[in-house]
This record gives C-alpha cells, sequence and structure tokens, in this order.
C-alpha cells in the first residue's frame, strides 16, 4: 500500500474539488439534454418517438465532431460491414456531406454512377426531386439505397451548371483489383481496400508475372480514385512491395494506444519498379500505401495531390443499439508526416490533359481540407494549409456522347518506366 504525506494529501485535495467541479458541470449539462428532450418529446407540432429522437441528438453529438465520425442504427452496420466485404446495393459512390450537400469524394469503377458519368467532387443537390439539405449523410445513403432496377434521380451540381442525372440501381460487386499488361509494363489498379484486395494484389502481380515473364518492365500502381477501405489491407498492399521497415503509424490522445506496422520480407514484384499513380479522389487508405512507398523510395508517385484523409475511425460496437464510427487518430506516413489535410504530393505533378485545361476552364478540385469541420493538420504552424487545387478534374458533361480518350497520366507513367528499363539494361551491357 502506497503512504502519503500530508503535503501530498494536501495537493490531491485540490486536484479532488476540480474534479467534482467538473463533474457538477457535466450533470448541469446532462440535465439540460433531458430538459429539451421532454419540451420536444411534449410540445413539438407532431409525434417523435423516443428512439428517433435520441439516435438524432447522438447522430448531431457525432457529426459536429468531423465529417468523418458517425451514428450507425443497427441497419446502417449492417449495411457498411457487408460493403467492407466487397459487395452492397446501390449507386456505386464514395460520399460525404460539405455545406449540406452530399459531395462525391469519387465514383466505383464499373458502377451504375461510374457509368452516368459522376466525377469526384459533384455536389448532389436534390434526390427525386427533394433537397438534401437538412439530411444527415447516412439518411442521404439511404435514399439513394433501393430496390436493384428501380431509378433515381440526382441533380449534381458541378462547378457553377446544375442538371439531372438519372441512374438505375444495381447491385454493387466490387472487384477491388483489376490488372492487364501494357506492352511490357503491368498495370494494377485498386479501385477500394476491402477484404479481398491483398490477395486480389498478389493474383494480379503473378498473372502479370506469368504472361510477360523477363521481358516485365515494371508495375504501375493505379489508385487515383480510390476512396480508401480498411486500414489492415492498406498495410498488407504497402508491405507486399516492401522489404523492411515501418509502413505506417497511427496515433491519438491516449500515446499508449499509439501503433506502429513494419514491413516483413519479401516483396512480390522482385524489385522492379513502381509507379504509383493518384490523384484528387486518391483517399485515406490509398495515401497510406502512396506515401508508404514514397517515403521508402520504393516507388515514384506520378500525379496530382492526393484527398488529405490522414484519420482513422474506429467502429465500436453498441450491442442491439448498432455501433459509432469514432474518429480515434490520425494516421503519419514512416517519415513522421502527416496526410491529414494536407495530401501526399506526387513526385511528378502530372495533370489529366483535357481541352478544358488548355481553355482555362479547369475545375477546382476538392480536397479533405475543404470539408466543413474537417480536422487539422497537427504538425501544420498555421494548421490552415492546403493542397495546391490550381488545376482541375474532368469537366465532362455527362449528358454528351462518350469519347475515347487517352489516360495522359497513365502514358506518362508507362513511359516513365520504359525509360527506366532502357537505362538499366543499358547499365547492364
Amino acid at each position: 500500500m502506497a503512504i502519503l504525506g500530508i503535503g501530498a494529501v494536501i495537493a490531491l485535495s485540490g486536484s479532488v474539488t476540480a474534479k467534482e467541479k467538473d463533474r457538477s458541470e457535466t450533470y448541469r449539462l446532462l440535465e439540460l439534454f433531458g430538459d429539451v428532450f421532454e419540451r420536444v418529446r411534449s410540445d413539438y407540432v407532431e409525434e417523435v418517438s423516443d428512439e428517433e429522437l435520441i439516435e438524432a441528438a447522438v447522430r448531431g453529438m457525432l457529426t459536429d465532431l468531423d465529417p468523418h465520425s458517425a451514428f450507425l442504427n443497427r441497419k446502417h452496420f449492417r449495411d457498411m460491414q457487408v460493403q467492407t466485404k466487397g459487395e452492397f446495393g446501390g449507386l456505386g459512390i464514395e460520399v460525404t456531406m460539405e455545406g449540406g450537400y452530399v459531395k462525391v469524394v469519387s465514383p466505383i469503377d464499373e458502377t451504375p454512377a461510374f457509368r452516368a458519368g459522376m466525377k469526384a467532387g459533384d455536389l448532389i443537390t436534390h434526390l427525386d426531386g427533394e433537397h438534401v439539405q437538412g439530411l444527415t449523410l447516412s439518411q442521404a445513403v439511404e435514399k439513394m439505397r433501393g430496390p436493384i432496377n428501380s431509378d433515381i434521380t440526382l441533380t449534381v451540381r458541378r462547378d457553377t451548371k446544375s442538371f439531372d442525372v438519372t441512374i438505375t440501381r444495381d447491385k454493387i460487386r466490387i472487384r477491388s483489383v483489376r490488372s492487364r499488361t501494357e506492352g511490357n509494363v503491368g498495370y494494377v489498379r485498386i479501385t477500394s481496400f476491402s477484404e479481398q484486395t491483398e490477395t486480389g494484389l498478389n493474383k494480379a502481380v503473378e498473372k502479370i508475372k506469368t504472361e510477360l515473364g523477363d521481358k516485365l518492365a515494371g508495375f504501375v500502381l493505379d489508385l487515383r480514385n480510390n476512396p480508401g477501405g480498411l486500414l489492415d489491407q492498406a498495410v498488407l498492399v504497402s508491405d507486399a512491395f516492401l522489404e523492411e521497415g515501418e509502413l505506417v503509424s497511427t496515433r491519438g490522445r491516449v500515446q499508449e494506444n499509439a501503433q506502429r506496422f513494419h514491413a516483413t520480407p519479401g516483396d512480390i514484384t522482385n524489385g522492379l519498379p513502381i509507379v504509383v499513380l493518384i490523384n484528387s479522389g486518391s483517399a485515406s487508405a490509398s495515401e497510406i500505401v502512396a506515401g508508404a512507398l514514397q517515403d521508402h523510395r520504393r516507388a515514384v508517385i506520378l500525379g496530382k495531390n492526393s484527398f488529405g484523409k490522414g484519420s482513422v475511425q474506429t467502429i465500436i460496437p453498441l450491442g442491439r443499439n448498432g455501433a459509432i464510427k469514432l474518429t480515434t487518430q490520425r494516421y503519419y506516413t514512416p517519415s513522421g508526416t502527416a496526410i491529414q489535410a494536407k495530401g501526399i504530393v506526387p513526385d511528378i505533378e502530372v495533370a489529366q490533359a483535357r481541352v478544358e485545361l488548355l481553355e482555362g476552364n479547369a475545375r477546382r478540385e476538392r480536397h479533405e481540407a475543404d470539408l466543413r469541420g474537417a480536422l487539422d493538420n497537427d504538425q501544420s504552424s498555421t494548421n490552415k494549409d492546403k493542397p495546391n487545387a490550381k488545376d482541375g478534374e474532368d469537366k465532362a458533361d455527362p449528358a454528351a456522347k462518350p469519347q475515347k480518350r487517352v489516360d495522359y497520366q497513365l502514358a506518362r507513367a508507362l513511359d516513365l518506366l520504359r525509360g527506366l528499363a532502357l537505362y538499366r539494361n543499358r547499365m547492364v551491357n
């Protein structure tokens, strides 16, 4: 048993008083909540159930913290569990809230929203003619989901123009990894980080290695418009290309809960050159992978500044009441750099070449730092640093006839890898 001297007892007495004062203030605020709850319950113009009121209060408490914390009722919790497994129903867009509107972070490849021409940065203002302002993100997502083959009309604001897009809902099956060969280069695209990602990556790389054999010059890893996903999958994908070293660290308020993830021996590409493609739609887990490969000088990062979502959300189940998704930590690249609200800066900045850019009609890119209530970057002296957003993303009219176009960023990545292969061959010979 520890024994305290008289001086220590006197010092602690003040601390106890302060704690009691804080506790008293907490009780006062809870009493305020109870008073408001009872007044709404009894006097609101329409009858509202206790469950609706309590859930609305919890949602408000969490969504006021930052754009990514949220309350998940039982249904939404089940939907989220299905989504992380890589299969769910809906339109196929990753969304957040901004200024009361639903903002598209990125459309998912080969989904109804992607085929309809939805773009990263689009603002959805109406759903079937009903204004989205006043809805929470969960409520808006719920309205966008529905029976397969049913239609929904989205009113979209892009730059200064608004237009309607009618999309037919479908079952969204996320094939997390796609691959092909581009001449003597292996191309691997990761569209999101689900439970299938690491397995899909290993299969894709092995298939390319078998197909090209000794002709293989390197790999392009395409993370553009990848909104992120599971942290453990981002760690496994980073580990697949690295032999050793730290991959990412996560830190929150409690220092003891900090985590550091390290690579294990083995590189599935056998040390071949890698170019990673990113843009303003690359977020979260995508940025973890790009940051790890960049800091270890394992890959050249090419494209545009990434989204800048450097926070970790923990799903905390609440038994039969659902769960909360709470921002608990920030993550840092191996060099200790915080990504929150700043993103990954590419080694080689390359915008997608378009007629709109030449005409000076480019649209401003959207990033995590632009979201209302976004967490600050704790390493910034002003906490107001934002990525350079002078160049735009695609401004194509979704109603226009689709035209085949050259992927300029991919073309530059292929040129770079072929140039490196040529240089290496000349050095050997």
